[in-house]
């Protein structure tokens, strides 16, 4: 195992931190590496490091044991940090007496110094790839799926994986939600329906809400019903869609919890939507999907089962970048042409541009 002191390590530990302050769909990549750590510390009590969204993250996988709010860190972009409960936080890590702490969130340029101070006896990670120390940090490599990359982190630690595949359990209540949402504003449940997420929670990582609307129209030629969804902060960007249809669209955005969206995209024929945590649902609920890649790292984030699921992308040359907004003209985003999507959503549904009705 590759560690700080290795004098004092436990060779089986009994408390285990993971570091991870992401939003859903970064979680979901790392899902993987959890189910093989607690798979190989079965007995081990294992406390994620994150968000406070994230404790329903915690109870549905159930790979960790609890979670300790991270009140935010000057630098990290997630969430405004807190510096009066940093201290408070440190002093709640060191009380738990970690045996091992897993810098799981980025390169450790800003994290590294973060998660040391948690006290563990033994800590592991990332670091940049020209820094030369912590040398007990594996060196970021940039490019590297961003799910393999943590799966290779176990393996450093000698935790032996236990497959690539992601999930995502749906608890009975939210499939009840979700049948009932599609009842109340979609009459013909049982007809097929095609999931468009136009929306992304950075600017800058969505395609044109008018091009999703020219989708959104050629399938629905196709006898699709157009079932829009997204987060209640997207509702402005699902209208845009709405009003560029010449057909009626079902707008769910803001209607649903996260698990009843899940369940929607599971029941659903195709998802297509931007390089966002809906991506990552798709691929966890094995749904096919076709994904528009708008300023991110493709090899970082594309799912791995690239026939099920195909995302587009545009080469710049200034991708990737961390821009909320575009400073340019949105070149990336702009380079992917609705007609390319189109076909790449017929080729998943089977059905030809004759077939249109």
């Amino acid at each position: 195992m590759a560690h700080a002191h290795p004098d004092r390590v436990s060779p089986t530990p009994q408390r285990i931190a993971v570091f991870r302050a992401l939003q859903i769909g970064d979680m979901l990549v790392v899902v993987p590496a959890l189910r093989a750590l607690r798979r190989a510390y079965p007995r081990a009590h294992i406390t994620l490091i994150g968000l406070p969204w994230a404790r329903d993250f915690v109870e549905r996988f159930g790979y960790c044991d609890d979670l300790l709010e991270f009140p935010g860190y000057p630098g990290l972009p997630e969430c405004e940090p807190d510096t009066r409960a940093l201290a408070d936080f440190y002093t709640a890590a060191r009380a738990r007496r970690f045996d091992l702490a897993l810098q799981m969130h980025g390169s450790g340029r800003l994290t590294n110094a973060l998660v040391l101070e948690l006290g563990a006896q033994a800590v592991t990670g990332f670091r940049p790839a020209e820094a030369r120390a912590p040398s007990h940090f594996l060196p970021w490599q940039t490019h590297q799926s961003e799910l393999r990359r943590y799966l290779d982190l176990m393996s450093a630690i000698g935790v032996p994986p236990q497959g690539e595949h992601l999930e995502f359990p749906v608890r009975p209540a939210e499939q009840h939600e979700a049948a009932e949402l599609l009842k109340r504003h979609f009459p013909l449940a049982a007809a097929p329906y095609i999931c468009l997420h136009a929306g992304a929670r950075l600017p800058s990582r969505r395609w044109p809400a008018e091009r999703f609307a020219a989708v959104a129209d050629a399938l629905a030629r196709h006898g699709y019903t157009i079932v829009l969804t997204g987060a209640p902060e997207e509702a402005a960007v699902g209208i845009q869609v709405c009003e560029g249809m010449r057909r009626a669209a079902v707008n769910l955005i803001g209607k649903t919890s996260l698990g009843a969206f899940a369940a929607l995209v599971r029941a659903a024929r195709l998802l297509i939507c931007n390089d966002t945590s809906a991506s990552h649902v798709a691929a966890a609920t094995r749904t096919p999907s076709v994904v528009i890649s708008s300023a991110a790292d493709v090899a970082r984030w594309r799912p791995l089962d690239q026939s099920r699921h195909r995302v587009l992308w545009h080469d710049t040359d200034c991708r990737p970048c961390d821009h909320a907004i575009c400073p340019t003209r949105h070149e990336c985003a702009l380079g992917v042409e609705a007609k390319s999507v189109i076909a790449m959503a017929r080729d998943l549904l089977n059905v030809g541009e004759r077939d249109a009705a």
